[in-house]
Parts: C-alpha cells; structure tokens; sequence
C-alpha cells in the first residue's frame, strides 16, 4: 500500500485545498551489493583521507571545488540557513496549455490526492483545469529543494510533476555532432518513404506492450544461478557500423511493413534483438 510522501496544501489565489502527495511510480531496477568474490561477504565502504586514515561521520563537512586540490567547505549549518522556507503549500503561479511544455522539462511524477474534508475544492480545481485545458505551474519545497512543477488532471485525479528549470536543459545547439539545420538536404522522395513508413508503423499508445527486457534477463539469470545452476553466457559479437543505404533502407522497411499481417517492419528489429539473444541464450551445464 502506498504511503504519503508529503501533505500540505494547493494553494492558487485566496483558496487552500489540504493535500496528500503520493509518489506515481515503483522503480523495478534490479539492485546489487557489493561482495568479495572469495570469501563471499559483502565489502564495506569506509570514508578515508589520503593517509589511509578512517575519518568519522561527524569530521565530514561538504566542499566546493575551486582548482586543483582547492576546496571552499561548507558546513549544515550554513547550508541549512539558506535552503528555502519549508512551506507545507504548492503555491500556483500561472496556468498554462499542456501542449506548451516540452516533455524534457519533465522529470518526476506524482499524484495528488485530497485530505479529509477537502473533496469538493479539489474536484472544482480538477474539472476548471480539465474545462480550461489548463495546466497549473507552481512553486513547492519538497525534501528541503524548492522546485518548479505541474499540475494537471489526468484520470480523475490531479497529478503532479517536478519539472526542470530552463538553465538545467541543455541546448541541442551546444552538442557538437547535431548537424547545424539547413547543412544537410533531404531529396523529396527520401521525405514521402520516410512519412510512409511511419504511417505504416502508427498505432495507439498502449504502455502495457513495452517491457524492460533487459531487466527481465537478468532477473531470469538470477533465479537460475540461485537453483543451482551453471550458467555460462556468451558475449553477442560487435560488428562494425555500416552506413546504410538510406533509399534502400526505407523501401526494405516499407516492403516488410506491406508484408502479411501489416506489422512486419515492426517485428523485424524485435528478430534481430531476439537473434542476438540467441547467440548470447545460457549454455547451462547439468546440476553436479
């Protein structure tokens, strides 16, 4: 069962709505200890000065680098004088078209749910911002940060989204291998198959469908090894890029996608992934 994470208040004008916030996702990373591979205990991580000398907690305090082995410290005290007042309100500024929001400004989400007795205000924000087709931009300090979010009704509920400030975006202007727009020229020909193939490919988005794979493979190993079993896996062999055919290349894709069944194009990838896999599929020798 879910717990809150954060309670509080929504707070736009002169009203208040009590809040509970809860986080919207589980991450399934599989995680790992560290272990000696001898002895087969867990390493243990001490905090070390140059000497080899164990330093204690208490001795740490965080430092700034300002050159070469320069460092401006910094103690909790001083940090904790200037972190943001811990409000318990989400303070909405504006309200804005979702469509405005470019996607990568996105980081975590949430849901907001009403606290006792605050049902009907809630609801009222939900179905204005629904009506409107408005998202609320806010300010909130959540874990001692203050941070920039959205709030927006999704599936009868209103969620929220820690959102990125714009200095922390980087612009694609800046990376080196994006081509600069207008230096490379597309033939009208290579544009109508490109459009052609993602028509072919189109459909509706269904998350079910997606799955980490990778994830699963490892898990699948771990359950194996733990019943005993010796598993020796074999590396997939790397080959060199080619630089493809780009005509060749999408009516091949169009081709396969007009196949029997109408989704051949998109199953192609998913043969080669599953050929790699094969290559790379357990050698499992019998239980001694």
């Amino acid at each position: 069962m879910p717990r809150a994470i954060w309670s509080g208040a929504i707070s736009f004008g002169l009203v208040n709505i009590p809040i509970k916030l809860y986080s919207a996702v589980s991450r399934k990373t599989v995680r790992f200890n560290q272990i000696d591979a001898e002895s087969g205990q867990r390493i243990r991580q001490q905090r070390v000065n140059p000497d080899g000398e164990e330093v204690p907690y208490e001795q740490i305090v965080k430092g700034y680098e300002i050159g070469p082995d320069r460092y401006v410290t910094i103690t909790p005290d001083e940090l904790e004088a200037l972190e943001p007042q811990k409000t318990r309100t989400i303070d909405i500024e504006d309200f804005v078209q979702l469509d405005q929001i470019d996607p990568i400004f996105y980081d975590h989400p949430y849901y907001v749910v009403p606290d006792t007795g605050a049902g009907k205000p809630y609801r009222l924000l939900m179905d204005a911002m629904e009506d409107a087709g408005k998202v609320g931009i806010a300010r909130m300090v959540l874990r001692s940060k203050e941070n920039l979010v959205a709030l927006r009704p999704r599936d009868g509920v209103i969620t929220m989204e820690t959102m990125l400030f714009a200095d922390e975006v980087i612009a694609p202007d800046s990376l080196d291998e994006v081509p600069v727009n207008g230096s490379m020229k597309v033939e009208k020909r290579e544009l109508e198959m490109a459009k052609q193939l993602i028509d072919s490919l189109s459909s509706d988005f269904e998350p079910e469908k997606y799955h980490d794979e990778y994830r699963e493979r490892v898990l699948e190993l771990i359950e194996r090894k733990a019943q005993g079993e010796t598993v020796v896996l074999e590396a997939p062999e790397e080959k060199p890029k080619e630089v493809p055919d780009l005509m060749a290349a999408l009516e091949a894709s169009i081709a396969a996608a007009k196949s029997p069944g109408g989704d051949g194009a998109a199953e192609k990838p998913k043969r080669a992934r599953s050929g790699s896999r094969s290559r790379s599929r357990s050698k499992t020798a019998a239980k001694k």
